[in-house]
């Protein structure tokens, strides 16, 4: 029998940041089940166009970040399979692998909604695809819920002080209490910093959502930042899968494969809550603050001194969902809390939280996040 061959792969992925060290694990995710894969990698940084390292090399595919147009015609002249992992939309020819910018949007949207939050902003980074991407959804999805966002675009200047005095003025002008949606990390520890100069409070005048939800980076901000944790791992792996298709000739047609974003990671910078109705306001800190046991709606009713009925018609008016389904939500993210960071098994998570039976936990989870808790454990780890 004869031995397939062995694929020659580069990977023009930078290994500067979080997002991207995430799409090469969940490659080499697949890479340990296809031990004919050689795995060419270059470091570079995410605007780096100089690929000489390629010079002379022989190979079959190519995994890419293109976001330039440098790039982009240096992974043509290979003439190989290629699959492209970055949102600049540069070479509309390959297949394409991304985070779903809609979806981290519509996250956000909710994560603000949850905390009461009605002023709303966006800060973009014009430099990026993806950035101009969540900006547009961003001003479509908030307009949709009868809102007019705000919204300021990071621009190459020529030095950091620029943008941070247009910041800083834009952030004195905003209404408060107001939440931002940051497109990616490092714009939000911008935003950050601004607030300091500007003698704005964090989260309490100001919450700040960022994106990518490196861990390191998050927590070393002050205070840390919430953000958005993407699928990349999940994004990696399917781009490997595709590139394999293709390298054994197999059809795989161009366009877009978007893989959604896992969750909100909650942190100092956007821990507030903005409800009108004090009732409503007073209910939701007793379902948080009791998440981690059986806490029923009559309890929390008798909590606020309502009856059951009135507390569920003022709790859908103000966030619009019942009494029930927020408790039931904020148990499953108790769940999640402690998928990620505990080795626990689901037995004992269900006892810790009071669930009867592991097994409705399981059910109740999967309902919630799509996806079961080994599942989302396995996932969101990578």
């Amino acid at each position: 029998m004869t031995e397939p061959p062995t694929r020659h792969v580069a990977l023009i992925v930078e290994t500067s940041n979080a997002y991207a060290r995430g799409l090469l694990a969940g490659i080499h995710e697949f890479v340990v089940t296809q031990p004919r894969w050689s795995i060419y990698l270059g470091e570079h940084s995410r605007q780096d166009s100089d690929l000489s390292w390629l010079e002379g090399w022989r190979g079959d595919g190519v995994i890419a970040r293109i976001e330039n147009q440098r790039t982009a015609r240096q992974v043509r002249r290979l003439g190989l399979p290629v699959v492209d992992v970055s949102a600049a939309g540069l070479a509309e020819e390959f297949p394409v692998v991304e985070t779903d910018d809609d979806a981290i949007v519509r996250l956000a949207l909710q994560h603000f909604a949850d905390r009461g939050l009605r002023n709303l902003a966006f800060c973009g980074d014009s430099r990026f695809g993806w950035s101009n991407k969540r900006h547009e959804s961003f001003m479509t999805h908030t307009r949709e819920r009868g809102v007019e966002p705000h919204e300021f675009v990071l621009r190459e200047t020529g030095t950091a002080a620029v943008n941070r005095r247009a910041l800083v003025s834009w952030l004195r002008g905003l209404p408060k209490p107001v939440g931002i949606l940051a497109c990616y990390d490092i714009a939000g520890q911008e935003i950050l910093e601004a607030c300091k100069i500007a003698a704005i409070q964090v989260p309490e005048e100001v919450a700040v959502l960022g994106v990518d939800n490196d861990e390191l980076f998050c927590n070393l901000t002050s205070p840390p930042m919430s953000s958005i944790q993407p699928d990349t791992a999940r994004t990696g792996w399917l781009a490997a899968s595709l590139l394999d298709e293709m390298m054994q000739q197999r059809a795989v047609e161009p366009g877009l494969h978007l893989v959604e974003p896992l969750r909100v990671v909650t942190r100092r910078s956007t821990d507030v809550l903005t409800i009108d109705d004090p009732a409503v306001a007073k209910a939701l800190r007793f379902i948080r603050d009791n998440a981690h046991r059986a806490v029923r709606v009559d309890e929390v009713a008798r909590h606020v001194g309502l009856a059951r009925r009135s507390l569920d018609l003022r709790f859908t008016t103000a966030i619009g969902r019942t009494t029930h389904d927020e408790i039931d939500r904020e148990r499953m993210n108790e769940v999640a809390d402690l998928l990620l960071h505990t080795d626990w098994t689901l037995p004992r998570i269900a006892e810790h939280l009071a669930f009867s039976h592991a097994e409705y936990m399981s059910v109740a989870f999967r309902r919630r996040f799509g996806k079961p808790p080994g599942e989302y454990r396995r996932t969101a780890r990578r």
